[in-house]
């Protein structure tokens, strides 16, 4: 592999191997499945193309423009138009992570809560750490209609879940994304004990509240699907 350019701070790439490997142990990113990257000033690193982020090392790292281009290193994965899409749509997203995790599938199967998220304020903390997270329809793997999707949403989120696919969060840091990508996980996985059960979320003052409070995202007038 050709390595890291200078500007690439080696901080930043230790920390994504080191937080690729803990959504690993965490069981969130099964086999060669999931991606993570960070911005590092006009370049992006990715993890490659059939990586595996619990084994993945810079040398599992591929160079990228903002503009897609491919700069050095291995063939980064397919799901790089994903990771660009979130770059573009916040000047202030450092931290890209898409996992295949169990209950955030589950949920993407699921219909929404609202337009703009497919789950509801089922916790304080995932209105804190995640915010809103649109459901994006169904598009193959790799695909760039998913890129397309996350573009023409014009209100903001920092999350979103891919119907029948899995979730994709950004954060400013990649410890802010990853913590984010396992609050995701964990909500998912309380709608999904639930069940068909009534409950009661939380409502959409105390909602946006919060948002407010934690700088996070959250326009979502409630539903009355799950109240």
């Amino acid at each position: 592999m050709t390595p890291l350019a200078p500007a690439a701070a080696p901080t930043q790439i230790t920390e994504l191997v080191h937080q690729a490997h803990r959504l690993a142990s965490l069981g969130l990113s099964p086999g060669t499945s999931g991606n993570i990257s960070v911005r590092v000033g006009s370049s992006l690193y990715l993890s490659a193309t059939g990586s595996s982020m619990s084994t993945i090392t810079e040398d599992d790292l591929a160079e990228l423009s903002l503009d897609g281009e491919h700069l050095s290193g291995p063939r980064p994965t397919k799901e790089a138009p994903l990771h660009l899409a979130f770059y573009r749509k916040d000047p202030h997203t450092q931290a890209v992570v898409h996992l295949h995790s169990a209950h955030a599938v589950a949920a993407s199967c699921l219909p929404p809560y609202s337009e703009r998220s497919a789950l509801p304020p089922i916790t304080p903390y995932f209105v804190m750490r995640v915010g809103q997270t649109p459901l994006i329809p169904y598009a193959p793997p790799g695909s760039d209609e998913h890129a397309a999707q996350l573009d023409k949403r014009t209100f903001m989120f920092r999350a979103a879940l891919l119907q029948n696919h899995g979730s994709i969060v950004a954060g400013h840091t990649i410890p802010q994304a990853a913590e984010a990508a396992i609050e995701l996980e964990t909500a998912a996985e309380v709608l999904l004990h639930l069940g068909a059960q009534n409950f009661t979320p939380l409502t959409d003052a105390q909602a946006h509240e919060l948002a407010e409070h934690y700088r996070s995202c959250w326009d979502v007038e409630g539903s009355s699907a799950h109240q």
